[in-house]
């Protein structure tokens, strides 16, 4: 569940922290008092696109915050996993947002870095949004066709499917690449034999040309390399003033010194053994030196074969082994060209194979879609009842479609909301009072077989009022007995079934605007309720409705 939600310098917001509860809770305020930077800034935390024009004028930057804490972790412990983050310590998550008006933006969970991808995608699994235009989705097929997939739980089936699709895709492209090149074929073919024989010369390998370079950085400095290890040897073993003979004469004196002082006798084999090392390290570099030698032709060929790595990177992508990409392709595009007619006739046999598996595997998942919307509409039917269509039916129509990436089905969702009425496409329904009560009750459907924590209502009750309100608020206190629900809303029918009330407050402080939101308690919910019934006049009439509208909840 969402626990704390804090806003620094957002829009009309200086600074304030938000504390939800579990189950249902509501918010409320006039017009204009800054209810929706709330979902605002739960948004920004969820990955949307940010403008700065919302940090609060004057400001240098402003700041989103949200502290989940979860039961159940595994579905974001496995997108954190997927991330690379830390897993999360007693099952908590803070998101974190930072929009600055100079540099770059900032969002973190649990205060590592991460992109706005990670933010969308562990929102994904946290949170279920509902805003008052959202509904609109409902009008188009694909976006019916996921709600019927995530209804139905296809996702074992439509991978199946998926797999061969891409595959028999893969193979059409193959045979469109071989039958309709816009080229002359043969000029295609020379092309094609010119790279690889180019690459073939070459024989490019990654070891050998940082073996190659190294090398040659050793030959092209020969000389100095010959001069530099003299200069060592001589000092270490062959001058007369050499390390090892000093070490050889302070071998003698600490002999000496043994007969006076014990502890010289150990000072004497450390300098033993350093004039050991002394010598070791001297035939060491005297051996590697014997090994180079300034060859002019060995240096001629390894500049010359550097050369060709160079030139194969800058034609074929910037590396040794995208050149041995490019080379793979080619050998396979060329292969596929010269043997142009046994190609096609094997890869129409392959399409043919493949396209079957596709329709095979299709027809499995539209066997499990057509189980699940019968499910569906039914339970979405039975809901509708609930937010008023007494005579209200919901229907899903699955028709055969061309296969595509989702599969071979289209769906159609349907709806006749009074009896008697033909069913019709929800996207002919003209009244959004009507479109937000079917998706009010879809969601309360497929909220049953998710596992998101949190769903948000951001005025999910617009263009309805009296019964209907009541309806749609004992609806989002059921929801809110599975999930956390927070919901912005402008009628008290639905404020009064919260189980938190919070009211959106906008004051004048030194000469600035600013929102507040503060939590109510039972007297301040009556008030509340009371303003919201009365237009703002408080009335007696309307403090005792507000009264019994909370004591009927």
């Amino acid at each position: 569940m969402l626990t704390h939600l804090r806003i620094k310098n957002l829009a009309l917001v200086e600074d304030l922290r938000v504390d939800f509860q579990t189950g249902l809770n509501v918010i409320t305020g006039e017009t204009g008092a800054g209810k929706s930077i709330l979902i605002g800034a739960l948004s920004l935390l969820l990955g949307e696109r940010a403008d700065k024009k919302l940090i609060r004028t004057g400001e240098d930057a402003c700041t989103a915050e949200a502290v989940f804490e979860l039961e159940d972790s595994a579905p974001l412990a496995a997108i954190l996993e997927e991330l690379g983050l830390d897993p999360l310590e007693d099952n908590s998550l803070i998101i974190r947002r930072v929009l600055k008006a100079s540099g770059a933006n900032q969002q973190t969970l649990n205060d590592s870095p991460v992109t706005l991808q990670a933010l969308k995608r562990v929102g994904d699994v946290l949170v279920d949004m509902h805003g008052p235009h959202d509904h609109q989705s409902l009008f188009s097929r694909a976006a019916q066709l996921e709600l019927l997939d995530a209804y139905g739980h296809v996702e074992k089936e439509k991978t199946a499917y998926r797999e061969r699709y891409d595959a028999w895709r893969s193979l059409e492209e193959r045979r469109e690449a071989l039958k309709e090149n816009g080229e002359d074929v043969e000029t295609v073919i020379d092309v094609l034999r010119y790279r690889v024989k180019e690459i073939e010369e070459v024989d490019p390998r990654a070891a050998e040309e940082e073996e190659i370079t190294q090398e040659h950085l050793t030959v092209s400095n020969a000389q100095r390399i010959m001069e530099l290890g003299s200069g060592i040897t001589s000092g270490l073993t062959e001058d007369e003033q050499s390390a090892f003979d000093v070490l050889a004469s302070v071998q003698r004196m600490l002999e000496e010194l043994e007969d006076m002082l014990p502890e010289a006798k150990g000072w004497r084999e450390e300098a033993k053994s350093a004039a050991v090392t002394i010598q070791e390290l001297s035939r060491n570099v005297a051996s590697h030196l014997e090994a180079i030698e300034a060859n002019p032709s060995r240096l001629a060929w390894l500049e010359s074969r550097l050369a060709a790595y160079q030139k194969l990177k800058r034609k074929y992508g910037g590396s040794v082994e995208s050149a041995l990409k490019v080379l793979e392709e080619s050998r396979r595009k060329l292969d596929d060209l010269e043997s142009r007619g046994e190609r096609l006739v094997e890869l129409d046999k392959a399409i043919a194979r493949t396209r079957q598996e596709v329709t095979k595997a299709g027809v499995v998942l539209r066997g499990k879609r057509s189980k699940a919307a019968d499910k569906l509409a039914k339970a979405v039917t039975a809901e509708l009842r609930d937010l008023g269509f007494e005579h209200g039916a919901f229907s899903i129509a699955l028709e055969e479609d061309e296969p595509r990436t989702s599969g071979m089905d289209a769906a159609e969702f349907g709806f006749a909301p009074n009896l008697g009425e033909a069913m019709k496409p929800l996207r002919e329904i003209a009244s959004s009072g009507e479109i937000s009560r079917v998706m009010l009750a879809t969601k309360a459907v497929l909220a049953e077989h998710d596992r998101i924590p949190l769903l948000v209502f951001d005025e999910v009750d617009a263009n309805v009022g009296g019964e209907m309100g009541k309806a749609i608020g004992r609806k989002l206190a059921r929801l809110a007995d599975g999930h956390q629900v927070v919901c912005i809303t402008h009628l008290p029918q639905v404020a009064a079934c919260g189980t938190s009330h919070y009211a959106v407050r906008k004051q004048v402080r030194d000469k600035r605007t600013v929102s507040t939101v503060a939590v109510l308690d039972e007297d301040q919910r009556v008030d509340e309720i009371a303003r919201m019934l009365g237009g703002n006049e408080r009335s007696e009439v309307t403090v005792k409705h507000a009264r019994e509208m909370l004591e009927k909840i």
